[in-house]
């Protein structure tokens, strides 16, 4: 940390648990002259815990054009800034965008430290494919999202999303109808006590208990093509399958290609156990 240098530096922070923050993370915060906050009230429960006194400075979506040149102007004083979200990586659904910005107009320097989010954590337990889009917050007007869930629905990747939880049985109706076959996961309160994981179908996932509280993190697949398995095989494929064979299991082969080409599961299986053979 002595050759830390001045600029701006976007600290991901716990999503839940206080115990998931990086070393590097803490040292950083506390080598800070100014810790930008979302929300100060929730900062100082995770720089209280671990005895960080710095100035904190409320830095959110209602007060970022109001605070921008401020901020700016610390910066090129050549102070050590550090912007800070409520939880996980800042910028991501989160106010900052347009400090980001302005630091890369003005040549100032801008550094990334890596550390919890809740999108990575959703998508490494989902069981989907690793292709991914983050949307982040849905419209909450029903014509509007309308138009975004059917653009959505015709990209073939996993798709992530925050959701109010009090209103996650609304967008769960909007599910059904505009992103019908693709399972879903609902992670809630993650890395805490109460962690929660709910799996399903869209077309067929009952409501939620009303109760709920926060925000979740929701992920849906991509779409089940089943019916368009392709039953051909090139010779390409054919010559990777022999050598991943070598490697890794038969049901990881099979897995593996059935995903990757659109092929059909019996057609793979069967060419693998005749290699196999």
């Amino acid at each position: 940390m002595n050759f830390l240098k001045p600029g701006l530096y976007l600290i991901s922070t716990p999503i839940g648990n206080l115990e998931d923050i990086t070393l590097r993370s803490l040292e950083i915060l506390r080598n800070s002259d100014i810790i930008l906050c979302e929300d100060t009230r929730r900062s100082l429960k995770l720089l209280n815990h671990y005895s960080i006194k710095k100035k904190l400075v409320p830095y959110h979506k209602f007060n970022e054009k109001k605070e921008l040149n401020k901020v700016i102007k610390y910066l090129n004083e050549g102070r050590i800034l550090s912007l800070i979200s409520d939880a996980g990586t800042p910028l991501l659904s989160d106010p900052g965008h347009l400090l980001v910005r302005e630091c890369l107009d003005r040549k100032i320097s801008v550094y990334p430290i890596p550390g919890p989010s809740a999108v990575t954590s959703a998508i490494s337990i989902s069981g989907f494919v690793d292709q991914y889009i983050f949307y982040g917050f849905l419209s909450k007007k029903e014509k509007e999202l309308e138009k975004i869930l059917k653009n959505l629905n015709n990209l073939d990747y996993s798709i992530v999303f925050f959701i109010p939880a009090l209103k996650i049985n609304f967008y769960i109706s909007q599910f059904k109808k505009y992103l019908p076959d693709r399972k879903i996961l609902i992670a809630k309160e993650m890395t805490k006590m109460y962690e929660k994981f709910i799996r399903g179908n869209v077309r067929s996932i009952k409501d939620l208990p009303a109760g709920f509280k926060g925000e979740l993190t929701v992920v849906v697949s991509k779409k089940e093509n089943k019916k368009n398995a392709k039953n051909i095989m090139t010779e390409s494929v054919k010559m990777e399958i022999v050598e991943m064979l070598k490697k890794y299991s038969h049901k990881d082969v099979v897995d593996f290609v059935v995903k990757k080409e659109n092929l059909s599961k019996r057609f793979v299986y069967d060419y693998c156990l005749k290699m196999k053979k």
